[in-house]
Order: C-alpha cells, then structure tokens, then sequence
C-alpha cells in the first residue's frame, strides 16, 4: 500500500475511532449529525484508498464493487455492535466499579465481535477468489485489515481500563 495513500487516511480513519469511544464517555453527545458526517467521509476516504491500491480492471471493477458494498454493508452490522458494546461499557464504567457478571458480558461482546469480524473476512475470500487474481484478493483484505488495526488502535487508545 502506498505510504502516503495511507498517511491520507490514518488521521481520519483515527478520528473515526475516537468518535467512537469518547462521546460514550462524555455527557455531551449532541454531535450526532456531524458524527454521521464524519462517517460518510470516512466511507469516501476508505474507498478512495481501495481504488487506489486495488488496480482493478474494467472487468474485475465491475464484479468487485456489489462485492465491497455488500462486505462493507455487513462490516457495517459488526460496526454496530462494536459501537454498542462500547457504549454499554462506557455506562458501566460511568457508574463506578464493574461487576463480575457486567464485565463478564462486556468481555464475551467484545470477544463474539472480534469472532464475527474475522469470520467476515472468511465468508468473503471465496467470492473475491471468484472474480480476482489471489493477489489482489490478499491486497483487499491487507487493506481491510490495516484500517480495522487503525480503528482498533484509536479505541485501545480512547477506553480507559476497568476499574
């Protein structure tokens, strides 16, 4: 991947991941409308980044992008759950000390996403084996999995331990 293609989208896809975790730890959320913002330049950002590294064909565009849109469609589901699970724990951490059986549930949430997010990935391979050269499909999936790491990194990096 181009070093400057993803120094492009690193802050963004940074912020993306902080927004995800801060507001659930603050009173204020009243920033909803420019969170959605965010999010949609986020998915632009994220398929300019996937056009430029992927040096499709016409034919392969063709059958790889309803195949994105549909993975980024069900990333999206995980994305949602990833946010709830965040924002379940940041209600439990606002309140004090964590309870076994809470953190216990928090824990298998967070665990069960990660599972799901990996199976994703899994259910995917073969379509995009399909349609593309092994090599491209490894490149996609590098790609995915960088800015899943730069997101993960921003929420490591935004979640206070328990207490």
């Amino acid at each position: 991947m181009k070093k400057s293609m993803m120094n492009m989208l690193h802050p963004a896809l940074f912020i993306l991941a902080i927004s995800l975790a801060l507001p659930a730890f603050a009173a204020d959320t009243s920033g909803t409308s420019s969170m959605e913002i965010l999010r949609q330049k986020i998915t632009a950002d994220k398929k300019f980044l996937v056009v430029s590294n992927m040096k499709l064909t016409d034919a392969e565009a063709k059958e790889f992008w309803p195949i994105y849109k549909a993975y980024q469609k069900d990333l999206h589901q995980i994305n949602d759950r990833l946010a709830k699970v965040i924002k379940d724990y940041a209600e439990a951490y606002n309140k004090g000390a964590l309870s076994d059986d809470t953190a216990k549930k928090l824990l298998n949430e967070a665990i069960a996403i990660e599972l799901a997010e990996v199976k994703l990935k899994q259910s995917y391979i073969p379509k995009l084996d399909k349609i593309l050269p092994a090599t491209k499909v490894a490149r996609y999936i590098q790609i995915e999995t960088k800015i899943r790491a730069i997101i993960r990194y921003g929420l490591a990096d935004g979640i206070p331990l328990v207490h």
